[in-house]
């Protein structure tokens, strides 16, 4: 959870979390580039509203706020709202961490970075739906019951007030569970105040980005030459536990536009330090320049190859990298990524009953290969 969250305020700065909690609204921040695509700040309102505590909500998924009556269909739009990487506002039932459901209001926007146009984060507001039970839309008999009490004295009515009472606790809770099972749209004032709480949001962390120098923006800049990666293909690359990179094939210098979090382990680097970069920043002053070469060569000739390499972490501590480097085809056949594996050659030797290092690194190509093709397909289709 620590690493999830300072990766957040790398990005906005160490303020941002206090501003975000002076706002009033009920939302979460989440980071689909992590795997599991997690929360990665929960307003107080939220957390209040839920009875979450901050540490059982950072870290997860959303889904954990879902139940037997949500309905699926509005989880598949949503779903494939942040596969498409778009807004999308939807009434939906959630549950509370007592197992109480109610009906919210749920508009989710993206945030890309401002520089390259990747995506960031999803901005996710929940504004809870009032729906008036039976009961109070009945507002001339609800007057007509409380005039007869008034006028019954309290000793003579004291059985009526109780079975009336008793009869009322039933209906209501049959009220509650119509209103869960039955669809429920959100008014024009729950989606006008889901709307200001994103511009609101968005506003503050538009500010606070720009303390660190990386600026976010609400709508994607599509530069000359940039490349990002789909929703759908960071999280198909984030189900793979390895250690590896992937870089564009089409850019210049092949910067680095994934980054494994096994890889974030081995080098200790952040994943902001590491996309847009090309691989030799791993490289120091010990590292053999004729190896360097051969991966050079390997990538212009788009040809794959097997290296030992020293290699050099944030820290300035060296490893031997035992590094496969592979040519990656979209759907259509053109080279388009490459993708690295590396294995730290110290724990390679001492590995007795796993798969060999050479074996991990073809099922990873063979697992990188899978996604890209499957997602570049998919892009077409929706084209």
């Amino acid at each position: 959870m620590e690493q999830i969250e300072n990766s957040f305020d790398s990005r906005y700065s160490i303020w941002v979390r206090e501003a975000l909690n002076e706002l009033p609204d009920c939302f979460t921040i989440t980071d689909p580039c992590v795997f599991g695509h997690p929360i990665v700040f929960a307003s107080k309102g939220f957390l209040k509203m839920v009875g979450y505590s901050r540490n059982e909500v950072i870290g997860k998924n959303g889904r954990i706020f879902q139940g037997p009556e949500t309905d699926r269909r509005s989880v598949m739009e949503i779903r494939e709202a942040i596969r498409g990487e778009r807004d999308i506002q939807i009434s939906l039932v959630n549950y509370r961490k007592d197992g109480t459901p109610f009906w919210m209001l749920f508009q989710m926007c993206p945030v890309f970075c401002k520089d390259d146009g990747r995506l960031i984060n999803f901005v996710g507001v929940q504004v809870p739906i009032s729906r008036k039970s039976k009961n109070e839309l009945s507002l001339c008999e609800a007057g007509v019951r409380e005039s007869v009490f008034r006028c019954c004295r309290r000793e003579v009515c004291s059985n009526s007030v109780d079975f009336g009472r008793d009869s009322e606790t039933v209906s209501s809770d049959d009220d509650r569970e119509l209103e869960i099972n039955e669809p429920c749209e959100a008014r024009e004032i729950e989606k006008t105040k889901a709307t200001a709480a994103i511009s609101n949001i968005l506003s503050v962390l538009t500010h606070y980005s720009e303390f660190t120098g990386k600026l976010v923006c609400r709508k994607r800049c599509h530069l000359a030459g940039n490349i990002h990666l789909s929703t759908s293909l960071n999280i198909s690359l984030g189900r793979i536990k390895q250690s590896f990179v992937l870089t564009d094939a089409l850019s210049p210098d092949t910067p680095i536009v994934y980054a494994s979090e096994a890889f974030l382990k081995l080098t200790g680097y952040d994943r902001h330090e590491v996309l847009g970069q090309n691989c030799r920043f791993l490289s120091g002053v010990d590292t053999d320049p004729t190896t360097q070469f051969q991966i050079k060569e390997c990538i212009r000739t788009l040809q794959p190859c097997t290296v030992r390499i020293l290699n050099y972490r944030k820290d300035r501590t060296s490893f031997w990298n035992f590094l496969h480097i592979s040519p990656v085809r979209n759907a259509s056949g053109k080279v388009t990524y490459f993708v690295g594996i590396q294995t730290d050659d110290h724990c390679k030797n001492r590995e007795t009953h796993d798969l060999s290092p050479e074996m991990r690194q073809l099922s990873v190509v063979g697992a990188v290969k899978v996604a890209v093709r499957s997602s570049s397909i998919g892009a077409a289709s929706t084209s």
